[in-house]
C-alpha cells in the first residue's frame, strides 16, 4: 500500500480506519500479497461503495498474489480500469455475480481451493484465466470480448457459458467433464432483470468462437452451439470422442468460380477446418477466398491435418451425424492426395477417385461421369458397333438319294460395318438399349460388329461403376 509499511491486512486499527475512511467509490486499490478475510474484505468494498447504486466501485485494481482467506464477495462490483488477480488464492467460494469489468479481468496462475462460481459478469476487455488452478466444481457465467483458458487445469467438473466470447483453450488439462456453451439469450439477475450488455454493443453478434483447442485432451470435452471455423485442432488429443452439441460451425471453402489460367475452379461446399485454410492460402497461385494464418498458428501441412480430419470424422460418426462425418472424410481424402509422403501410383488412384465422383461424396460428379459416358458408348455404337443390317439365317442340307434323313446346317452371316447413314432414329434407338443394359451390367442381345462389342464390354464395366458411386454419395448423405 502507498502511503504505509504494511499491508491492509497487518495496519494498526487506527491506521486501518483512517485509509478505509479515505477512499471514494472509483478509487485505485493496491492490495497485492494481501491476505483477506471475508470482514476485510467486505470493509474494503464498502468503503467503496457508490452511494447512489449501493454498489463497490473500483478503479484500478491490483490484488495479485493475494490470499481469500473466507468467502470472496464481489457481486455486482464494477471495476473502472484494470482488474488483476495473478496469482491469488481463493480458499473459500468466490462470487463475482452481476459484476461488471470495464477493463481487462486477470486471474492468471490464481488458485481456487473451493467450488467456485464466476459470474454471470460483463467484462468489456479480457478475462484472463491463464495457468490457473479450479481444485472444485467451477461454473463461469460471462460476456466478454476474450477468455484466456491457456495451461489451465481442472480438478473437477466445470461449465463455461458464455456469449460474445472468443475461448483460448489451449494446454489446458482436465480429467473431468469440460463443458463450454454458448448463452442463446443474454443472462439474467436475480431479480429478473436481464445482464446488461451495452459493454460489448459493438461486437457483431454474441457468437463464442474457439480460438485453439492444441495440447488439449478432448476425451472428456462437450462443445455447445460454438463457431469452430478459426479453431486450431493439429495436436489435440482423443479428439475423436470430443462430444459436439447443437449448431457447432466450421469454416467452408470459398464458395465462388475462380480461375486459374484457362482452367475454371470451383470448390464443392464442405465443412473446413482452419488450418486447411492457412496451408491453402500459403500454396502458390492460391485461389482468393482461403484464410491467411493467424499470428502465432504455425505451419501444418496435409500430412498433419489427414488424421485430425479422420478423428473428427469419427467424432460425427460416433454422433450419428453422417453427413457431417462426410465432409471430413472428404477433407481427410482431400489432405492424403496433397501428402508428400505417398507413393505416386497411389496419389494418381486417389486423383482418379476424386476427379469421378469426389472420393465417392459428390453424386451430381458421378452422374455427369455416368451421363458423359453413355452419350460417348450411344455415338460410338450408332458410328461403329451397329450392323448395317440384321444377319440374316440360313438353313443349307442335303437330300440323299433315292430319300431318307435330311440333315441340315442353319448357319449366320457375320455383321457388316455400317454404310451410309449411321445416326437414324432407329439407330439410335438400337444404340440406347444396348447402353442401357450396359449401366445394369445386362446384354441387350443385340447384333454387333466386333467393334461393338468391345464397345460393349467397356461400357458394362465402366458405366455399373459409376452408377455405383453415384448412389454411394447419395447414401452417404441421407443416412443418419
Amino acid at each position: 500500500m502507498r502511503g504505509y509499511t504494511a499491508c491492509l491486512a497487518h495496519l494498526a486499527d487506527t491506521e486501518r480506519d483512517a485509509y478505509l475512511a479515505g477512499l471514494q467509490p472509483g478509487a485505485d486499490v493496491d492490495h497485492r500479497g494481501t491476505s483477506f478475510t471475508a470482514h476485510l474484505l467486505h470493509e474494503l468494498l464498502r468503503a467503496l461503495r457508490d452511494p447512489g447504486t449501493g454498489q463497490p466501485h473500483v478503479g484500478y485494481a491490483e490484488l495479485g498474489s493475494a490470499t481469500f482467506e473466507g468467502y470472496a464477495g464481489f457481486e455486482s462490483a464494477t471495476f473502472k480500469g484494470y482488474a488483476g488477480f495473478e496469482s491469488a488464492t481463493f480458499k473459500g467460494s468466490a462470487r463475482f455475480e452481476f459484476a461488471s469489468f470495464e477493463g481487462d479481468a486477470w486471474f492468471g496462475a490464481a488458485t481456487f481451493k473451493s467450488p467456485v462460481d464466476l459470474g454471470p459478469f460483463v467484462c468489456a476487455g479480457r478475462v484472463s484465466l491463464v495457468g490457473a488452478v479450479f481444485d472444485g466444481p467451477m461454473t463461469l457465467s460471462c460476456v466478454a470480448r476474450r477468455v484466456e483458458c491457456r495451461r489451465t487445469r481442472w480438478m473437477s467438473t466445470a461449465e463455461l457459458r458464455l456469449r460474445y466470447t472468443t475461448v483460448d483453450f489451449s494446454h489446458a488439462v482436465f480429467e473431468y467433464p469440460l463443458t463450454i456453451a454458448a448463452e442463446a439469450a443474454p443472462f439474467v439477475l436475480s431479480d429478473g432483470r436481464p445482464v446488461t450488455e451495452q459493454a460489448l454493443a459493438g461486437a457483431p453478434d454474441a457468437t463464442v468462437r474457439m480460438a485453439s483447442m492444441r495440447g488439449v485432451d478432448a476425451a472428456h470435452l462437450v462443445l455447445a452451439d460454438v463457431d469452430l471455423s478459426e479453431c486450431l485442432f493439429t495436436g489435440t488429443v482423443h479428439l475423436d470422442q470430443i462430444r459436439l452439441e447443437g449448431a457447432c460451425t466450421f469454416g467452408t471453402v470459398p464458395p465462388a468460380m475462380h480461375w486459374r489460367g484457362w482452367r475454371p475452379i470451383r470448390f464443392t461446399q464442405r465443412r473446413t477446418l482452419a488450418e486447411e485454410h492457412h496451408w491453402r492460402a500459403s500454396q502458390p497461385g492460391a485461389v482468393p477466398g482461403w484464410n491467411v494464418a493467424v499470428y502465432g498458428a504455425g505451419r501444418v501441412g496435409p500430412l498433419q491435418l489427414a488424421p485430425v480430419y479422420r478423428a473428427l470424422r469419427k467424432a460425427f460418426e460416433d454422433g450419428k451425424h453422417e453427413p457431417g462425418a462426410a465432409d471430413f472424410y472428404y477433407g481427410e481424402m482431400e489432405m492424403r492426395r496433397h501428402a508428400d509422403d505417398i507413393p505416386r501410383s497411389e496419389r494418381g488412384l486417389l486423383t482418379a477417385y476424386w476427379a469421378l465422383s469426389g472420393y465417392g461424396m459428390r453424386a451430381s460428379r458421378a452422374l455427369a461421369w455416368l451421363g458423359a459416358a453413355m452419350l460417348v458408348t450411344i455415338v460410338l455404337l450408332m458410328g461403329l458397333g451397329l450392323p448395317k443390317d440384321a444377319p440374316k439365317q440360313a438353313a443349307t442340307g442335303t437330300v440323299p438319294a433315292g430319300g431318307g434323313k435330311v440333315t441340315f446346317e442353319i448357319d449366320k452371316a457375320d455383321p457388316q460395318n455400317p454404310t451410309g447413314d449411321r445416326f437414324t432414329g432407329e439407330r439410335f434407338e438400337q444404340a440406347l438399349n444396348v447402353t442401357l443394359n450396359s449401366v445394369v451390367f445386362r446384354s441387350a442381345d443385340q447384333d454387333l460388329t466386333t467393334s461393338g462389342t468391345y464397345i460393349e464390354m467397356a461400357s458394362r464395366v465402366t458405366e455399373p461403376v459409376l452408377l455405383g458411386l453415384a448412389l454411394l454419395a447419395v447414401r452417404n448423405r441421407v443416412k443418419r
